[in-house]
């Protein structure tokens, strides 16, 4: 009889613990798990400890609670697969993080748990932005969730749709995003600090323009929607009344395309364009040829926000609705801005990661983390292949915003 009572007193002691976990209460949820070694403990302390920032720690606890749970005990073992595919979005591990949510939220249905399904899609659209893929990642969120689910995850979700928002330059649906968030999330601590950051990064300087003048997102939203032709250098964005072109992944497009916005309505001859893009000491007809090649791809991709038009000398942009055109910088008055962006959000990055994020090379992402190594704004954290990057805070501006499409404010804690 006492076997079967204290068998009962664990299985409370792991409920109570996983609620105060889903309320962001680690520390009190520790106090009741420490001690023991069966597999909900083992897996119970390791989001623990991961709340807490002990990621590590909490990916061994979560792989030796799956390994302790029976094959039957299915939806077990893929609660363990989530929290560890959380854990990874935190350390910035985006390949382990993808091969782990692949398929999960729809074996979760299989299993019919629709809260955790639910959390997998919003961890499959974190990785998206995370990685830079804006726009998918706003598409997994319009995948079918549950019309009842718990206020944090409700929260989060919210929270999420807000951060993509704000990627895009919508302010105002990212501040009525984050308020219904902040009005969900009650007292759990690690999403109101979430909606706090997010909601500070709203009101700090996102970009600069020529004349040095610092812009908050919601003057760049005011911006686009003046009828102006806006080249965002941060997110690499080209924006004219509603319309958008992403230059993601295509660095020689937007290196042609800032030159001709910064001399516009004036051209830029095919010499200069041949040197500064493609570093050539001397322009023969080999480089004019490459130029050509570019410019009608550059053509194809502005779309209907602007024309490229072949000069006497050279080439010169045109708004096609008739506005003024705006280059916006990041506020960051550095070549490897965007790179200090990703880092000052306050994780620990690996090189790999990220180059997956920027849509860059590895060896670009090294020799520019060199730079900023030098320059005392970022080191390195380990050795070998557990190496990880870091940044020191920035104080007054909000780079994470200013990025092509990737990361965030951190990820979402609400760790089950």
């Amino acid at each position: 009889m006492s076997d079967i009572s204290g068998a009962n007193d664990s299985q409370d002691a792991a409920a109570v613990a996983a609620q105060l976990l889903a309320a962001g209460a680690p520390f009190d949820a520790l106090q009741l798990v420490a001690l023991r070694e069966d597999a909900a403990a083992l897996a119970l302390r390791g989001i623990a400890l991961a709340q807490i920032g002990d990621l590590e720690r909490g990916i061994e606890l979560l792989r030796r609670a799956r390994a302790r749970f029976a094959d039957a005990d299915k939806l077990a073992k893929a609660r363990c697969i989530l929290a560890e595919a959380e854990i990874r979005l935190a350390l910035r591990d985006f390949r382990t993080a993808s091969r782990l949510l692949a398929g999960l939220a729809g074996a979760f249905g299989d299993l019919q748990d629709r809260f955790n399904a639910a959390h997998a899609v919003l961890l499959e659209a974190r990785l998206l932005m995370l990685t830079g893929r804006i726009g998918e990642a706003g598409q997994r969120l319009d995948t079918e969730m549950p019309l009842i689910m718990p206020a944090s995850l409700r929260a989060a979700h919210l929270l999420l749709r807000a951060e993509i928002a704000a990627r895009r330059a919508r302010a105002q649906e990212a501040a009525l995003l984050l308020a219904d968030a902040v009005a969900l999330a009650g007292d759990h601590a690690m999403l109101r600090a979430q909606a706090a950051a997010l909601g500070e990064a709203l009101e700090r300087p996102v970009a600069r323009t020529a004349g040095g003048r610092l812009l908050v997102l919601r003057e760049v939203e005011e911006l686009l929607a003046s009828g102006a032709l806006v080249l965002d250098l941060g997110r690499q964005v080209l924006g004219c009344d509603g319309i958008h072109v992403d230059f993601t992944g295509r660095p020689i497009l937007l290196m042609l395309l800032q030159m001709l916005a910064e001399q516009c309505p004036s051209d830029v001859t095919r010499d200069t364009l041949v040197q500064r893009v493609f570093g050539a000491r001397e322009v023969d007809e080999g480089y004019r040829n490459r130029l050509r090649v570019e410019m009608s791809r550059l053509r194809r991709h502005v779309g209907g926000t602007a024309a490229v038009r072949s000069t006497a000398r050279g080439y010169r942009l045109v708004p096609l609705r008739g506005g003024d055109v705006v280059v916006l910088s990041p506020p960051i008055a550095s070549p490897e801005a965007r790179l200090l962006g990703l880092l000052s959000d306050g994780e620990a990055w690996s090189s790999f990661a990220l180059a997956a994020a920027l849509g860059a090379s590895q060896r670009s992402v090294q020799r520019g983390l060199a730079a900023l190594m030098r320059e005392g704004q970022a080191g390195p954290v380990g050795d070998g292949r557990l190496r990880r990057w870091v940044a020191r805070p920035l104080a007054g501006v909000t780079p994470n915003l200013l990025l092509v499409a990737a990361t965030g404010t951190g990820d979402t804690k609400d760790m089950r």
